[in-house]
């Protein structure tokens, strides 16, 4: 029954525990599904994150029932993320840089007490002063504090390691294209040398005391939110979502092998996709590498398209790819061609339709789990609720 009403309130656009409560009161479709029962608010938050591993695996469920139905067949598949706001605020994040000076600012009260409690204990303090400050109370407050700064520049650091041991490895693997592309042509490999990256925290470096799971993200209109990059890949003809992921990446570039990876979960029972399309945000030789390692055709822009290309420009016949093309190579003249241009021009109405709609139309706008494996749960129940209402419309009611 809980399961029931988590599916009919994401596909529906009720989402906190609260609300579903009230809709077993409220609502007629809801009382059917809840058989007159009115559990908790505390229950259904509870059932939730209790049971997200289990509720993960209903995704490949509902997609097998799609199938059988008649309504999804694995063809071509769009690629794209959108930024969900956390249960958190980026008002509560903390940076390195404001951290220590925090810190150093505390230490200092901290030993300023401790030299008004030594002087109480001699019987120097001022009546004044006595009647102010409870020092045992406002030390142990200002301890707590320094507790907590010190936690958030522990994890601060662990996060500035992980970064490190990837940028050097990037750097190093730079360093060695260099030296092999100067071995290979015998000359001296121009531009400037790839920069040695810095170790250590830097002063913008920050975590989120509520929810440190969560990144700062770019959002819409130049504002930043504070929350995790949700990722959804959508079969074309059907608007049905057949893979999906949470990442802490504010872009997408590292997104297409995770992309893959839930695609190769289904594929037993759905097939693979024969295309895979996706935005600017995704371009990488390494991206379309992966794709063509998996026998997926992948395309994926190069830089990001002009609005109203003249007509000589888009009637222009596309030049023949050379023998000797690489992957990337073959997809830009694969692109250019007319097939290519239609493939790529159905993304928008796709994976963005999809997202529209959960955020404008249901108002999913935040996750209610905290964490990246709750926004992982949530965001599954959300396609989940999607894929449920989509199939409905599909199958005619």
């Amino acid at each position: 029954m809980l399961v029931a009403l988590l599916f009919y309130g994401y596909a529906t656009g009720v989402f906190s525990s609260r609300k579903l409560e009230q809709a077993t009161y409220d609502s007629v479709a809801f009382r059917y599904i809840s058989a007159g029962e009115h559990p908790d608010h505390d229950t259904i938050a509870n059932f939730r994150k209790r049971f997200l591993d289990e509720l993960e695996g209903l995704f490949k469920q509902i997609l097998v029932l799609a199938q059988a139905l008649g309504v999804l067949r694995m063809g071509r598949v769009s690629l794209d993320g959108t930024k969900v706001q956390g249960n958190a605020s980026k008002h509560k994040a903390m940076s390195w840089g404001h951290a220590t000076k925090l810190e150093r600012q505390l230490e200092g009260e901290v030993q300023t007490l401790l030299g008004l409690a030594e002087r109480a204990d001699q019987g120097e303090q001022g009546e004044q002063e006595q009647q102010e400050l409870d020092i045992p109370e406002e030390l142990e407050r200002r301890e707590e504090r320094l507790a907590a700064i010190r936690e958030a520049k522990e994890k601060i650091e662990e996060r500035a390691q992980e970064r490190d041991e990837a940028e050097r490895a990037e750097y190093e693997a730079k360093l060695k294209r260099r030296q092999e592309r100067a071995e290979a042509t015998g000359k001296k490999v121009g531009g400037r040398p790839p920069k040695e990256p810095e170790a250590g925290p830097k002063e913008k470096d920050q975590v989120n005391l509520t929810d440190e799971e969560s990144r700062i993200m770019p959002g819409a209109n130049g504002e930043f939110i504070q929350g995790f990059n949700a990722q959804a890949v959508v079969e074309q003809d059907s608007h049905m979502v057949v893979g999906n992921h949470v990442s802490q990446a504010t872009n997408d570039k590292q997104e297409v092998e995770p992309a893959l990876n839930q695609l190769a979960k289904v594929a037993e029972e759905l097939g693979k996709p024969e295309a895979l399309v996706a935005d600017a945000g995704y371009h990488s030789k390494e991206n379309v590498d992966k794709c063509v390692e998996q026998e997926i055709e992948p395309y994926i822009a190069g830089s990001r398209e002009r609005h109203n290309q003249p007509l000589g420009e888009r009637m222009k016949a596309p030049p023949e790819c050379p023998a000797s093309a690489d992957a990337v190579t073959a997809m830009k003249y694969r692109m250019q061609t007319a097939e290519g241009k239609a493939i790529y021009s159905k993304r928008k109405a796709t994976v963005e339709t999809v997202f529209g709609v959960i955020k404008e139309v249901l108002g999913f706008r935040r996750f209610h789990l905290r964490g990246l494996r709750g926004a992982e749960g949530e965001w599954n129940l959300v396609c989940m609720g999607w894929n449920l209402k989509r199939m409905y419309a599909l199958a005619g009611g």
